[in-house]
């Protein structure tokens, strides 16, 4: 099948968080509290998937406050954290929206993220993902983690669908 027609089907964007959202650098202050970078492109991405009518959600093994903040900040719902077995997480999401596999897109960058990359409709690695998650997905970003691949991933399926237009009109209206 044709990448535009797997595109077509999407409904639901899944989303690891570390090297995806951000560029998978953790830094700790004197405190001991964590620090991520997140890409702003990446944000008003989201924003458009979801002003589109579609489904975002991040699926990560790590549990982290700052994902949780930045979650909202961006009203996604789906958030589920700390879970190295990410599959079964993945169809109970599915389960729950009443969702077929070949609707959802997810987009990795790490060995934990293979076993969703391939049962979903569209299975995505970063540029600078692991050399066995490139191998496996459907489409590879031309961007790395935390440097706007999810932006790039969702202009593609927008644009797919033939709704980026529409998506962008109001920054474009004078």
């Amino acid at each position: 099948m044709k990448l535009s027609d797997r595109c077509r089907r999407i409904e639901l964007l899944l989303s690891d968080v570390d090297g995806v959202l951000t560029d998978g650098g953790i830094t700790y202050d004197n405190q001991g509290i964590e620090h991520k970078k997140f890409h702003i492109r990446d944000g008003l991405g989201i924003k458009l998937w979801q002003r589109a009518g579609f489904k975002f959600g991040v699926l990560t093994a790590r549990t982290s406050h700052i994902v949780k903040l930045r979650a909202s900040e961006l009203g996604i719902e789906i958030v589920r954290q700390g879970f190295e077995q990410k599959l079964p997480v993945l169809r109970e999401v599915l389960k729950q929206l009443n969702l077929k596999p070949e609707q959802c897109a997810y987009i990795g960058d790490d060995l934990t993220d293979l076993p969703c990359i391939r049962n979903v409709g569209l299975g995505v690695a970063v540029a600078d993902a692991a050399d066995d998650v490139q191998s496996a997905a459907g489409f590879i970003t031309r961007l790395a983690g935390g440097q706007g691949a999810v932006r790039e991933l969702v202009e593609l399926l927008l644009k797919a669908k033939g709704r980026w237009d529409e998506t962008i009109h109001p920054y474009l209206a004078d």
